[in-house]
């Protein structure tokens, strides 16, 4: 056996070896720009120097209520400042941090705490009603923090729900509790969950490796530096906010606060703070192109703002375009961190025709530079499909910017990376030029405004329905959120006469959340195969051609 010179003595060691970890990134911004402003919400700044003692007490604070490492600790906010430390604070203290989506009903909440098996929760008071209704469907006492944020309109504000509030919270914690690497990079940091093609979502789990890395990509293909502004249109407990919240704290840039998405306060926002960077999906781009003109601000500053989800129509990028915006396509999933792919500006797109640059616009692209690799097979053969822009097959990744898998669900985690690949199953062509461009989504997920809609959960709903027979839901192209559900109901005997689409609408807003329910739905017999399996590709072709 031969000997390689270049392992012999040459060991790992901590001089030359540590964890990669996202929370090295605070500890760098804080020692090299303490008085650089971190974050902006409303009056309030808050520098490098105190966001570091902050997410310090809080890491403090939590160690000292008995959370650590393997504890779930789970936030219901909105995009404040509370939220973002958590993103540092939680995974200091060895713990893993569980961002909700607010949009959720108290079903779904009830659900993740328990499968999450969160230890403590932190919520803003604006959420108290849905989180009251979820902790009553749980058989255990929470510990709960609240959030009490003092640029809350005071007609949300509820009634707090724990003993103690935030500020109350970090002042037990320690200023100087150790700012530390994970044992290992491969220990959890985050816990997301994505409806996926059931009806109970599924638990994504993160790395420190990962999400360092995905930082470290996302930062370099948004150009972020100390002089960047990222306002925060897209919400954090999305992918944790795509890892921008780790991402501009590597540059040491601004973060500025925004509680809820509305365009008269986002384009005054733009100027005055000077905000170089937002993401969000195609439904925020179409509410700041066809907001009054009364609320549109003129800004010096070109902004680069990143969308996912469908791609975006060429009028939408031109209307951004005209408004000082420039716009950037990406694809990704929650298994990968949120984006992995985007589409790369290349120097001869420059003179295209508007047209003919929105279709370059439009496709996902090429990996990130995070990302080790990504492909478009064939799943049963995985076999690499011709570069040609017209054989489907289905994207492929690989990397350490992918999960670790799912919580508690060995069988999907395998299956997801059968073939030592993360099989996205999303379905697409690979062009010439390498460029991905998605055709179609092979899982029955409906994303609306960028939010995961399970078909399979709203058939479920349906299918409750005492005058439902069948039933079956796809997406519908929509102007405003991209797609929504559309439902295509056969009923029963007897029940046409005392039964229409609003009845059916409302049923299911008092049943789901109401993002998740049909805007139309579409009465007769479904389309099956001959062994009894329904169509929704000819569902899909009539809600198409109806929309």
């Amino acid at each position: 056996m031969s000997d390689n010179i270049f392992q012999r003595n040459l060991d790992r060691n901590p001089a030359n070896f540590q964890p990669q970890t996202p929370l090295a990134f605070l500890g760098w911004a804080a020692q090299v720009y303490p008085d650089r402003v971190a974050a902006i919400h409303g009056a309030r700044r808050i520098t490098y120097g105190q966001m570091m003692a902050r997410c310090r007490r809080l890491a403090g604070a939590l160690a000292r209520r008995g959370v650590g490492p393997g504890d779930a600790v789970s936030v219901m906010a909105a995009n404040t400042p509370e939220l973002l430390e958590a993103h540092f604070g939680v995974p200091l203290a060895g713990a893993v941090l569980n961002a909700l989506n607010t949009r959720l009903d108290a079903r779904a909440i009830a659900f993740i705490l328990d499968h999450a098996e969160s230890k403590l929760l932190i919520a803003d008071r604006e959420f108290a009603p849905v989180i009251r209704d979820a902790l009553a469907q749980i058989d255990r006492k929470l510990p709960i923090v609240d959030i009490d944020d003092p640029e809350l309109d005071p007609a949300a504000a509820e009634p707090l729900l724990g003993d103690i509030d935030y500020e109350a919270f970090l002042d037990t914690g320690d200023a100087d509790f150790p700012l530390r690497p994970p044992e290992d990079e491969w220990q959890a940091i985050s816990l997301n969950y994505t409806s996926g093609t059931t009806g109970n979502p599924k638990g994504v789990v993160y790395h420190h490796r990962g999400a360092y890395a995905t930082a470290m990509g996302g930062a370099l293909v948004s150009r972020l530096d100390r002089h960047s502004k990222y306002l925060w249109t897209l919400p954090m407990f999305h992918c944790n906010g795509w890892s921008y919240p780790w991402s501009v704290t590597a540059v040491a840039g601004t973060h500025v606060c925004l509680r809820r998405i509305d365009p008269a306060l986002i384009f005054p926002m733009i100027r005055d703070h000077g905000v170089t960077h937002m993401c969000g999906a195609p439904i925020v781009l179409n509410m700041l192109i066809h907001a009054p003109d009364t609320v549109k601000v003129a800004f010096p500053q070109q902004v680069e703002i990143f969308t996912g989800g469908a791609a975006p129509p060429s009028a939408v990028i031109e209307g951004m375009e005209a408004m000082g915006f420039r716009v950037t396509h990406l694809y990704g999933l929650t298994e990968s961190y949120g984006p992995s792919t985007f589409c790369a500006w290349q120097d001869d797109w420059d003179d295209l025709a508007p047209a003919a640059r929105a279709q370059r616009m439009s496709r996902a692209g090429v990996r990130y530079p995070s990302v080790f690799d990504q492909t478009v097979m064939d799943p049963t053969t995985m076999e690499p499909v011709p570069a040609d822009g017209a054989t489907i097959g289905e994207i492929m990744l690989r990397g350490n910017t992918i999960m670790k898998g799912y919580l508690k669900n060995p069988g999907a985690t395998q299956d997801a990376f059968r073939g030592g690949w993360f099989h996205t199953g999303d379905l697409a062509v690979l062009h010439p030029d390498g460029y991905v461009e998605v055709k179609d989504r092979s899982k029955d997920v409906i994303i609306s405004g960028g939010e995961n809609v399970s078909s399979l959960e709203v058939e479920e709903c349906l299918y409750r329905h005492p005058d439902v027979l069948e039933a079956a839901v796809v997406a519908k192209p929509d102007d405003k959120w991209g797609e929504t559900p559309c439902a295509f109901v056969t009923l029963k005997d007897g029940a046409g006469g005392r039964i229409d689409g609003d009845a059916i609408i409302a049923y299911c807003r008092d049943n789901l959340a109401h993002y998740k329910c049909p805007r139309h739905v579409v009465f007769g017999p479904l389309p099956k195969t001959s062994t009894g399996k329904i169509q929704k590709f000819l569902l899909r072709d009539r809600a198409r051609e109806d929309a």
